[in-house]
């Protein structure tokens, strides 16, 4: 169970698709970073929040066929990697899609579902997964 507290603070970059690019180097990472692991302490203060790309295409991808019990409804299912248009790799869950159809390189986007709920009066966990691009 997450604390809200903490479901508030990544808010943001879970459902703007937001990563940081760092100033000295231009590299765009994500989730957030506070300093850049190739430019170490120079970038310290020079990281900026930037919007991610939702638009992009599956860099790698693998079919779940034993899920653990939270998805179990959900089984088989594809989790992929996908390199958006500003070239970050985002890991996430492939949906509205024929598993057999999944193809390295296939235009996917990233769309806001929900992911599940701690319980009939919890928090609603919000995220985004990736439908094909058509």
């Amino acid at each position: 169970m997450a604390s809200v507290a903490k479901e508030w603070r990544e808010i943001p970059g879970r459902y703007n698709l937001e990563g940081t690019k760092c100033d000295c180097c231009g590299k765009v990472y994500f989730p957030e970073r506070n300093f850049c692991p190739k430019c170490r302490r120079d970038s310290i203060g020079k990281m900026k929040i930037v919007k991610l790309c939702r638009e992009g295409e599956v860099f790698s991808y693998s079919i779940v066929h034993d899920a653990p019990a939270a998805n179990n409804s959900q089984k088989p299912y594809a989790v992929a990697f996908v390199k958006t248009k500003d070239d970050v790799l985002i890991a996430g869950q492939l949906v509205d899609v024929d598993l057999e159809k999944i193809e390295i390189g296939m235009p996917v986007r990233a769309v806001l579902r929900k992911l599940d709920a701690d319980g009939a009066a919890g928090v609603i966990h919000y995220g985004f997964k990736f439908v094909p691009n058509v």
